[in-house]
C-alpha cells in the first residue's frame, strides 16, 4: 500500500503541471484570436499652425556704431605767452555755455607793441606837417626860379644877358624842382610807412583778441592740457570740448539687409528719408533717442563689407532723464534702427520655410507641401511673394513624421501669431 501511494503522488506531481500548462496555452490562444478581431484607428497628429492674413509690416534693419559729437572744438594758442587766468569751469566734464571766457593769456607785450606803433604813426604825422610846410616853400621857390629862368632867356635873346647867367638860372630852377620832388617823395614814403604801421597795428590788435579764449558754442569740456602760470607757444593745444547741440552715430549696416529696406523706400525718396532711432542697451536699461539720417558715407567697411550711415540726434543732453535715459556721450556703443513706411504684407516665420517649401494643412485636415517664393527675409521674418495666400494654415512646427497626405490635427498658435505681428510692426523688440 505504501508503494502504491508513492507512485500515485509522483504521477500527480508530473501530470498536474502539464495539464495546467496546456490550459494556459489554450486560454491565451483564445485571447489572441479575440484581439485580432478589433481594428486600430490612427489618431491625427497634432501640429501647431498659424492662419495667414496680411499684417502691418515696417521694413527695418539694425546697425551698430559709436557716438561722436557733431561738433568738436580744440582750443589752440594763437600767440605766445603766459596763462594768467583760468575759469573754474575749465575742468574735464564741465558743461559750459556759449561765450563763457575760459582762459586768458598775458597781453602786456601786445599792448606795448600797440603803443609803439601808435607812437610811430604819431611821429609820421609830425613829419608830414613839417614836410607840408617845406612843400609850400619849395613850390614858391620853384615859381621864382622858373620866372628868373624865363627872364634870363628873354635877356639872352635880346643880347643883354650872357650865357653864363642863363646857365645859372637854369641850374637854380632844376635845384628848386629837385627839392620839391624830394619833399613830395618823402610824403609818399611816409604814407606807405603809415599803411605798414596800420597793418601791423591791426595784426597786434587782432592778436590781442586771441589772449582771451571763450567757448564758441555750448560744449562739454574734455581734456585740459593748460594750467595757470604755464607758458604756451603758438599752435599748442590748450583744451578740447564737445558740442552739445547734436550727436552723430556712424553705424554699420549689412549690405544684404540694406537691400530689402532700400527697395521698400517710396518712389521719389532716398535713404535720408528713412526713420531712425538710436537705442542704448546697457546694464538692464534700454533708452531710445529719435534721430534723422544725416548722410551716407561713400566708403564701405573693408573687413565686414557693411554700409556706413551717419544719423544725428539733436540736443542729446537736453533729452537726458535721470534713471531712464542717460546723456548720450562720446564713444557710447549704440544700436541704430532704420525703418521705411509701414505697408501690408504676408509675413511668416523664416523657420517655417525650408529650401523654398512649406507645409500647410488643407481643408481635409491633411498635410500638403507648397512651393514658396519669398520677397526677402530679415532676421527671422520672411515676406511671402508667391505660394501662400491669406487663409492658409501654415505649419510652424514639423511633426515627427511629416508626409504629404497624412492626417493631422491643426492647433492654432495664437501666441506666435501675436508675436509675429508685433515683430513685423516693429513693436516687439529686435526684428
Amino acid at each position: 500500500m505504501k508503494l502504491l501511494a508513492k507512485i500515485a503522488i509522483r504521477s500527480l506531481a508530473l501530470f498536474v503541471p502539464i495539464g495546467m500548462g496546456l490550459a494556459v496555452i489554450a486560454w491565451s490562444g483564445t485571447l489572441s484570436s479575440a484581439a485580432a478581431q478589433k481594428e486600430a484607428v490612427p489618431q491625427p497628429t497634432p501640429v501647431r499652425v498659424i492662419t495667414l492674413a496680411p499684417i502691418e509690416l515696417v521694413p527695418r534693419v539694425l546697425g551698430y556704431g559709436t557716438v561722436a559729437p557733431a561738433h568738436e572744438w580744440r582750443a589752440v594758442a594763437r600767440i605766445d605767452g603766459e596763462i594768467i587766468e583760468t575759469s573754474p569751469l575749465l575742468a574735464n566734464g564741465t558743461v559750459v555755455p556759449a561765450g563763457t571766457e575760459l582762459l586768458r593769456i598775458e597781453d602786456a607785450d601786445l599792448r606795448l607793441a600797440l603803443a609803439q606803433i601808435d607812437a610811430q604813426i604819431a611821429a609820421l604825422g609830425v613829419k608830414d606837417a613839417t614836410l607840408q610846410a617845406s612843400l609850400a616853400l619849395s613850390r614858391a621857390d620853384l615859381d621864382i626860379s622858373r620866372a628868373e629862368l624865363a627872364r634870363q632867356r628873354e635877356l639872352q635873346t635880346s643880347g643883354v644877358s650872357t650865357q653864363t647867367a642863363l646857365d645859372q638860372a637854369t641850374r637854380a630852377e632844376l635845384a628848386a624842382r629837385l627839392k620839391l620832388t624830394e619833399i613830395e617823395n618823402q610824403l609818399m614814403l611816409n604814407e606807405a610807412e603809415r599803411q605798414v604801421l596800420a597793418a601791423q597795428r591791426d595784426s597786434s590788435a587782432r592778436s590781442l583778441e586771441f589772449t582771451r579764449i571763450a567757448a564758441p558754442f555750448d560744449l562739454l569740456v574734455g581734456t585740459v592740457q593748460a594750467d595757470l602760470g604755464q607758458y604756451v607757444t603758438r599752435g599748442a593745444t590748450l583744451f578740447s570740448g564737445d558740442g552739445l547741440d547734436a550727436a552723430e552715430v556712424t553705424a554699420q549696416f549689412p549690405m544684404a539687409q540694406m537691400g530689402p529696406l532700400v527697395r521698400s523706400i517710396p518712389s521719389g525718396q532716398s535713404v535720408t528719408d528713412l526713420s531712425a532711432v538710436v537705442r542704448l542697451r546697457s546694464a538692464g536699461i534700454t533708452a531710445e533717442w529719435p534721430a534723422v539720417v544725416d548722410r551716407v558715407s561713400e566708403m564701405l567697411d573693408v573687413r565686414t563689407q557693411s554700409a556706413n550711415i551717419i544719423v544725428r540726434v539733436d540736443q542729446p543732453m537736453a533729452q537726458a532723464v535721470a534713471g531712464e535715459r542717460p546723456p548720450l556721450r562720446r564713444d557710447m556703443f549704440v544700436e541704430v534702427e532704420l525703418s521705411a513706411p509701414a505697408r501690408m504684407a504676408l509675413v511668416v516665420p523664416a523657420s517655417a520655410i525650408t529650401e523654398g517649401r512649406a507645409l500647410v494643412v488643407d481643408d481635409a485636415g491633411k498635410l500638403a507641401r507648397r512651393s514658396v517664393q519669398s520677397a526677402f527675409t530679415v532676421d527671422g521674418l520672411t515676406v511671402v511673394a508667391n505660394g501662400l495666400a491669406a487663409g492658409d494654415k501654415l505649419v510652424v512646427t514639423d511633426p515627427a513624421i511629416a508626409m504629404p497626405g497624412m492626417s493631422v490635427k491643426p492647433v492654432e498658435d495664437e501666441a506666435l501669431a501675436a508675436s509675429l505681428a508685433k515683430l513685423a510692426a516693429g513693436t516687439g523688440g529686435k526684428p
